[in-house]
């Protein structure tokens, strides 16, 4: 059985982060083991996130018992918590240089736009991008890390999947979600997508995923689910275009299978 690690944050309320991982990978069969970064806690009364990093010597210990003491055959990061977190998980995938490495730069949580800590964005970009052998970003990530800002057009995903690859990423798959093309604006009527849109580029050529918007969208860890879904199909022998291509399928159908979890959250189902 194929082994997959995911290094990333714990979702209390079980919807995202290492929870959303574990689910994907079941559902590729694989062997999925984890690796806690950062623990993140929901405010009951709205909804607001907090966020707790990992000790270093702890994250430590953690890659020391899977890395060393199993081995992986890809490895997919999500919530990385502090610089030095990302730091030492980058010396750690230089010693061990998985062959696959998914980066699902996460900055915001769901439903927030402010990024939780520029240090780490930074981060980010200096040291994840170039070790990915895919790099997962939504809209906004793609912004941060590149320098571009808002996009909100195809011709502003592809820019931005371009830079991302001359950063050093090997595949770049940009999520097009519902910020592509919106605007505060009443021409944003006749501009706003009926259909959400990914690209995904291997450094050479660019492929639109097109899918049907589901509203409501009940897409709580949707971007956690499709990294790691990506992780496993590449492990057990996929293309990164094929991995990228089923992922994308298994996602929309999880949301379009999705269910309200409460008042201010409904989460994407891939199990049903």
């Amino acid at each position: 059985m194929k082994k997959v690690l995911t290094i990333a944050g714990s979702s209390t309320s079980g919807g995202a982060g290492l929870q959303a991982d574990l689910k994907a990978f079941a559902k590729q069969g694989v062997y999925g083991m984890t690796a806690l970064t950062t623990i993140v806690v929901q405010n009951p009364n709205d909804w607001s996130h907090k966020a707790y990093p990992t000790d270093l010597s702890l994250l430590c210990a953690q890659l020391n018992t899977i890395l060393d003491g199993i081995g992986v055959d890809a490895v997919k990061t999500g919530m990385l918590g502090s610089v030095e977190l990302i730091e030492l998980i980058a010396s750690y995938l230089d010693k061990h240089k998985p062959k696959f490495v998914v980066v699902d730069p996460v900055i915001a949580c769901k439903g927030a736009d402010a990024v939780m800590n520029k240090d780490v964005a930074n981060a980010l970009a200096t040291e994840m991008v170039k070790r990915a052998y895919i790099i997962t970003p939504n809209l906004l990530e793609a912004g941060i890390l590149t320098g571009m800002g808002t996009i909100t057009t195809i011709e502003g995903m592809k820019d931005a999947a371009k830079k991302l690859h001359e950063m050093g990423a090997k595949s770049v798959l940009i999520k097009g979600g519902s910020r592509l093309f919106s605007t505060d604006d009443e021409s944003c009527k006749e501009k706003c997508p009926t259909k959400a849109i990914d690209l995904f580029y291997d450094g050479k050529d660019f492929i639109i995923l097109e899918n049907e918007l589901i509203q409501p969208a009940y897409n709580h860890g949707a971007g956690c689910t499709y990294a790691a879904t990506i992780a496993a199909l590449l492990a057990k022998g996929e293309t990164p275009e094929s991995a990228v291509r089923t992922a994308n399928k298994i996602v929309h159908d999880g949301i379009k299978n999705g269910f309200e979890l409460n008042q201010f959250v409904g989460c994407l189902n891939i199990l049903s």
